[in-house]
């Protein structure tokens, strides 16, 4: 079957919490309604930076049903559905399918890894049984393991699955698998200090932890650039890397949240094993974020 190609910012969206832990919909309500005010192309939630790795199965269902309701069919909601058991990734992603997401992000099997038949069946187990478009996942820093080249080359031949998202790190292994990129299968930039030089390689977009914080300037970077304005994203890139970085200084998600509360977003904090950023680094997230304008 044919999807079409999502372009431009999707961001990878994180999960408000209350004080007590417990999912702050009210809140999640509020993020999804900025996003659709300021460009954002789609949504991409319960991934790694919406801390689905320490969230019950109910609470990714009710997240996934709540942020279709939100949305209501105005930009795609892709749901990430990843496990390192290919049963329960495909249980979750049946369970996303029936409450009306649009797609799903699958991971790599992490911690038990596999060999190279196992990796192409984890993908093409669920593939097949869904009829939403499905997105690779490869980010080995989090996994432990890598889709192969020979392994993309494969996947990017089934009808259902329609991109990945490349979080590596490693421009020469994108190079490699941009080789395979073609209208039914796209690439993203799986991280926001190279969103440029992975467009100049053929990807479509990113998804991205900046947009939490910077929906419009994301989407405008990626669209300068898919709009031959090549100097403005360049410009983009990397007038915004300082605070990209510290949106790193700890481990994903903790700065990005702490960036939303120091704009007054209130998103509430985390799950453990996460915990609350140094001080030494929020003060160095929030000069970042003072010198870019995101606070004053």
């Amino acid at each position: 079957m044919s999807h079409p190609t999502i372009r431009g910012s999707l961001v990878a969206l994180i999960t408000p919490f209350h004080e007590d832990g417990s999912v702050n919909f009210e809140k999640l309500g509020e993020l999804i309604d900025f996003h659709l005010a300021h460009e954002t192309d789609a949504l991409v939630i319960l991934g790694t930076t919406g801390e689905s790795s320490t969230m019950s199965h109910e609470e990714d269902d009710a997240v996934c049903e709540f942020t279709v309701k939100r949305v209501a069919g105005r930009i795609p909601v892709i749901c990430g559905s990843g496990s390192n058991s290919t049963e329960t990734m495909l249980e979750k992603s049946l369970s996303f399918e029936r409450l009306g997401a649009d797609g799903l992000l699958l991971i790599t099997p992490y911690y038990n890894k596999t060999n190279e038949e196992g990796m192409y069946l984890h993908f093409k187990t669920v593939a097949d049984a869904v009829k939403i478009p499905c997105i690779l996942y490869n980010v080995p820093g989090r996994t432990g393991c890598s889709i192969s080249e020979a392994n993309v080359a494969r996947l990017s031949k089934h009808p259902n699955i329609i991109g990945i998202k490349e979080a590596s790190g490693n421009i020469s292994y994108a190079a490699k698998i941009a080789r395979y990129l073609s209208p039914d299968f796209a690439m993203y930039s799986g991280n926001d200090d190279m969103i440029v030089p992975m467009l100049s390689l053929g990807a479509s977009g990113v998804i991205s932890v900046l947009a939490n914080i910077a929906p419009r300037e994301t989407h405008k970077m990626v669209m300068d650039f898919l709009e031959g304005d090549v100097a403005a994203a360049r410009e983009a890139q990397l007038r915004l890397l300082e605070v990209t970085n510290n949106l790193f200084i700890e481990v994903n998600p903790v700065p990005v949240k702490e960036a939303l509360n120091l704009m007054g977003k209130a998103v509430g904090g985390y799950r453990l094993p996460l915990t609350r950023m140094s001080e030494a680094h929020r003060e160095t997230l929030a000069a970042s974020m003072r010198a870019a304008g995101f606070i004053h």
